[in-house]
């Protein structure tokens, strides 16, 4: 299916949404996540309003493609793209940050509607991931399970082991999406544990592979439409992000990947990205 100039106009558009809704949450709770969230917003926008099988009306849906965000600190745009989708009432964004409000800091899938799984405890989602596709596999489901890990997530062990079990029972529903921004808490990922080459490595572990510009939805729509890349084998998309992308002045700066602003730092902002 060609790939028009309208649907991306659309998710552009969308996209600028949820990166101030993102902006708005961290001024409500002042602080949260930012690089990460900004980093796969195009990933997720994409994915939620292209090409994830859903039904906000009904997120329990047993033919629902799923949807787990490995990186669990990066939930603020997830809890944006779930409201934009209707799963729950948008001016409920505004509340993050208050007491026992429905939004942690990690995604909780008793609080919200439309959470799979509780995450941020880096390196599980992938195998619970993979866990879904081996169901939907067994009960011959159609649906596919997606998994969104950050590139520092991956020196986790654990990712590596569900990486060779999801090759073993040939799980073709099963796509890992990986934010690569190349930076994490304390720096540059090479730096602190190096996992390159990251196409070279999941091709070795039986998965099929392909690497993306992360902001561009033209070929992050081209890489969904083509799932699975090889038939038997689970999928891999290495999508090359900026840190902070969409914000001047924490673009590719690690100092941002939790962001506690000051009230000056909040205009700014507020200026650079139109929040009214």
């Amino acid at each position: 299916m060609k790939i028009t100039s309208k649907e991306i106009d659309k998710l552009q558009q969308i996209a600028k949404n949820i990166r101030i809704n993102v902006i708005k949450m961290i001024q409500s709770g002042q602080g949260g996540h930012l690089g990460g969230s900004f980093s796969i917003v195009e990933v997720i926008t994409a994915l939620y309003f292209s090409v994830l099988q859903s039904n906000p009306k009904d997120p329990q849906w047993k033919d629902r493609d799923r949807f787990i965000l490995s990186a669990g600190h990066k939930c603020l745009t997830l809890y944006s793209i779930l409201a934009e989708k209707g799963y729950f009432n948008k001016n409920l964004l505004n509340t993050y940050g208050s007491l026992d409000c429905q939004f942690p800091g990690h995604p909780d899938r008793h609080k919200l509607p439309g959470i799979e799984a509780n995450t941020g405890s880096l390196g599980h989602g992938l195998a619970i991931g993979g866990g879904i596709a081996l169901a939907g596999k067994i009960d011959k489901k159609n649906y596919k399970a997606y998994v969104l890990m950050g590139d520092g997530e991956i020196a986790e062990g654990s990712v590596w082991e569900a990486a060779e079990i999801a090759s073993h029972y040939k799980l073709d529903n099963l796509v890992a999406i990986i934010d690569r921004n190349r930076l994490q808490i304390h720096g540059n990922t090479v730096k602190i544990m190096n996992t390159e080459s990251l196409s070279e490595k999941w091709k070795s572990f039986g998965w099929g592979v392909a690497e993306i510009d992360g902001h561009d939805f033209s070929e992050i729509l081209s890489s969904f439409k083509k799932l699975p890349f090889h038939k038997g084998q689970p999928s891999c998309i290495i999508a090359n992000t900026v840190k902070g992308k969409g914000l001047s002045f924490a673009e590719n700066n690690f100092q941002y990947h939790y962001w506690k602003p000051t009230n000056e730092d909040m205009k700014k902002a507020i200026r650079e990205m139109g929040v009214e």
